[in-house]
């Protein structure tokens, strides 16, 4: 278990220039945006535009704050708010995004096609909860303060902190009142037969 704290994040440019993100962990580290097998990473959408593009890989879109966008996908318009589900689409689709109210802030999940398959949930906390880590990757964003609950003491969590969970079979026990996303990344079962 590692906890990653967004104090930590750096900012960097989109791909296309466009925007801020903050990588929250990737994979291998130090990975740029043409050679990571997996990232997670959080960023502010301040203006209309269009996404940076990425072929072979398939991404997972969830909006965390903000009164929500207007996505584009292919051809294909979709209202997005905090509230709503995880959005998965390919990373080669001309997506462009129109804010509705302001800017707002996501987490994207992006993977290589055919080697890696993610997905990202919501999950409220209402007291205490268990996260059972089953996943090669499991990454827990807090969006309220909670807190582990562990042996040896608790670890607090402020807002984007985020903790991380590798190569399954573990479990996260979290106490407080708050909302959390938990992007689940895995092999691809096909890719494992090739």
């Amino acid at each position: 278990m590692r906890v990653l704290r967004a104090a930590d994040r750096i900012a960097m440019p989109w791909k296309n220039g466009g925007g801020v993100t903050r990588e929250v962990a990737a994979f291998p580290p130090d990975a740029d945006l043409d050679s990571f097998e997996w990232r997670i990473s959080l960023a502010q959408i301040a203006a209309d535009g269009p996404f940076s593009t990425f072929p072979d890989v398939d991404r997972v879109l969830t909006v965390i704050d903000g009164a929500g966008l207007l996505l584009t996908v292919d051809d294909r318009m979709l209202a997005l708010d905090a509230a709503s589900p995880p959005l998965a689409f390919p990373g080669e689709a001309q997506v462009s995004a129109r804010l509705t109210d302001g800017p707002i802030s996501d987490l994207n999940v992006m993977v290589r096609r055919g080697a890696w398959r993610a997905r990202t949930r919501r999950l409220t906390v209402a007291g205490a909860s268990e996260v059972a880590a089953r996943a090669r990757v499991t990454l827990v964003l807090v969006l309220d303060r909670l807190r582990i609950l562990r042996p040896g003491g608790e670890i607090e969590l402020s807002p984007l902190d985020a903790v991380l969970l590798e190569h399954g079979h573990s479990h996260l026990s979290l106490e407080g009142r708050g909302r959390t996303l938990i992007s689940e990344i895995s092999t691809d079962p096909e890719h494992a037969l090739k």
